[in-house]
């Protein structure tokens, strides 16, 4: 466990024991309310809310706790605000000790909760589209942050494996021996995709192919051999190249983390004889349904959960229910995150309430929906393509490097071609996981690749070209005279380089907000900051050549810190961060 103590957390604890001090007893531990200011590096609100219990004013407890404040500046400002300034020394401090923590001065709990992570959830023999962007690169943002803040993390990728579709589709196959579909690579799931619309049309039009395909359906939960054959051909290749588009996006998920709706099949019988047993489901004409209390359509009538269908098929909320057992009981989950869009609210509520009066979901076990919002087009409406098919996910990260390769292309690069496709591709990707991740989750966003490759501004292709601005200084530095690499603490610190390093102090907090909010725009927006304060620095500070060889040490320490940080910020993003842009 990293011993760096965060400033902001030494400020709160200074002004958390001033008020101890100067507070009746049963008012001791009132929280400070510490947060950055623009009028000094820290600002304390606690003694406006704690005024009127204490029955002072607040400039007045103010002006005692800043009197008993020691190592820290403090001034009653407004209504009684206190304005604090940090000593330079304890803020270069900090920057050495960051720097000497292969963890940055990030803490790590000694033991790490277990955490679930159902995410991505494509269809075997469909194609990945845009529908499965946010699920994959949200769900993945919130992985690498919670494992890096030491939870253990099991992800899970729930693909629809299973259901009356194969029946369809593999009895089409059968009666058309001549389609080739296997060992396509990328162009397999477009294949599948052709041949599963083709057999759609065929079901629909010919009664007695559906028929053959229903009975296909009852072989395939039978067991029958060849049927079986098929099927696993289908997940087999699906699964191929969902791995193909999540290596492509550098999304952690892959083989070890498919957790097909098959797994729980034969598990669903006994999921719904419980349930009535129980007496939580009921029969609800020929369908098995459970009630959630206060959940109602328009006319106030009980909403239903149908757990197994008229004809006996089992619905998602059966395969839910099936799975939330096994993340109790085989993973030992503390905590099971579902990363899945917006629509499914009310599923989800309904389900973890029929989970929980079950018993399979113990009140120590945390159920999240991680909600998000939708993928738009220019024209405000669902992303779609021109002819209103929907796009391809594929498609998505082709248009965003031919557009980032137009931009870097544009500018004077001494890049050998194989490195030019290199950071054309990872900044391509930055640029669409970055334009996903820094909106506010539960909001639509509009999908603009013109925006999104923009070299200025909050983007992800910005951020890495902040990144290898600071590697560019220190491969510099590295060639000319070394001053040495100690961090020299009493000096002082120019204001810009004080904004730098408290913005750096705050890198754990931000991931920890991350990890409470499950909202990865928080993370973005940190490293937005940290960027935006690194420029600032720059300009007003020169580097190499600094007046002395002390401040230069200490400004190249900052540019390492700065570096480094951002390369980890962006990874936990799922972002590369390129030596060279």
């Amino acid at each position: 466990m990293s011993d760096v103590v965060a400033i902001k957390d030494q400020v709160e604890a200074a002004v958390r024991a001033a008020l101890s001090q100067v507070l009746p007893a049963e008012l001791a531990g009132t929280d400070p309310v510490v947060r950055r200011s623009d009028r000094a590096d820290f600002q304390a609100n606690g003694t406006l809310a704690v005024a009127k219990k204490a029955a002072r004013s607040p400039r007045d407890i103010g002006a005692d706790v800043a009197g008993r404040l020691t190592g820290l500046t403090a001034e009653v400002s407004g209504p009684g605000f206190l304005n604090i300034t940090v000593p330079d020394d304890v803020v270069w401090s900090a920057v050495a000790a960051r720097l000497a923590d292969t963890r940055l001065g990030l803490t790590t709990p000694s033991t790490g909760e277990r955490v679930v992570v159902d995410y991505s959830a494509p269809n075997v023999a469909k194609e990945m589209h845009v529908g499965h962007l946010r699920s994959s690169v949200i769900g993945d943002a919130l992985v690498r942050v919670l494992e890096h803040l030491g939870a253990d993390v099991t992800r899970q990728n729930h693909i629809g494996d299973w259901g009356t579709q194969f029946g369809m589709l593999i009895q089409y196959l059968d009666e058309h021996p001549d389609v080739s579909w296997k060992g396509r690579g990328a162009e397999t799931m477009s294949a599948l995709d052709g041949l599963y619309k083709a057999a759609r049309a065929e079901f629909e039009a010919d009664p007695a192919f559906a028929d053959r395909s229903r009975a296909r359906v009852v072989a395939l939960q039978a067991g029958d051999a060849a049927t079986l054959d098929v099927w696993r051909d289908l997940v087999a290749e699906s699964e191929k190249a969902f791995e193909v588009i999540y290596d492509r996006l550098g999304i952690l998920l892959d083989g070890d983390d498919f957790d097909g709706e098959s797994r729980y099949n034969d598990a669903l019988p006994g999921i719904v004889e419980e349930l009535l047993r129980t007496g939580i489901a009921t029969e609800s004409d020929g369908a098995v349904v459970t009630f959630t209390d206060g959940v109602t359509g328009p006319e106030g009538e009980p909403v239903p959960l149908i757990v197994r269908k008229k004809d006996g098929g089992f619905g998602y909320a059966a395969t839910d229910l099936a799975t939330i057992r096994l993340r109790v009981d085989h993973y030992q989950a503390d905590r099971i995150l579902y990363v899945v869009d917006a629509r499914q609210a009310l599923h989800f509520r309904m389900v973890f309430d029929t989970a929980r009066r079950a018993g399979w979901l113990p009140d120590t076990v945390q159920t999240e929906h991680v909600p998000f919002g939708t993928v738009l087009g220019t024209d405000g409406r669902p992303f779609k393509t021109r002819s209103g098919k929907t796009v391809r996910l594929a498609d998505l990260l082709d248009d965003a490097e031919a557009a980032i390769r137009t931009v870097l292309e544009a500018k004077e690069h001494d890049f050998a071609d194989a490195e030019l496709d290199d950071v054309v591709h990872a900044a391509g990707i930055a640029a669409i996981k970055y334009a996903d991740l820094s909106n506010t989750r539960t909001k639509d966003y509009v999908f603009d690749v013109e925006q999104m490759v923009a070299t200025t501004g909050n983007t992800g292709v910005y951020l890495q070209y902040a990144h290898a601005r600071v590697r560019s200084i220190l491969r510099k530095a590295r060639t000319e005279a070394t001053p040495g690499d100690s961090v020299d603490a009493t000096l002082p610190a120019h204001p810009t380089e004080k904004a730098l390093a408290l913005t750096l102090d705050a890198f754990e907090a931000a991931l920890r907000d991350v990890a409470d909010t499950l909202e990865p725009h928080r993370l973005c927006g940190y490293l937005y900051d940290v960027a935006t304060a690194f420029t600032r620095f720059y300009d007003a500070c020169p580097v190499r050549k600094a007046d002395d060889d002390t401040v230069r040490a200490n400004r190249l320490a900052l540019c390492d810190l700065t570096g480094q940080t951002l390369a980890t910020g962006l990874d936990l993003l799922g972002i590369r961060a390129p030596e060279r842009m």
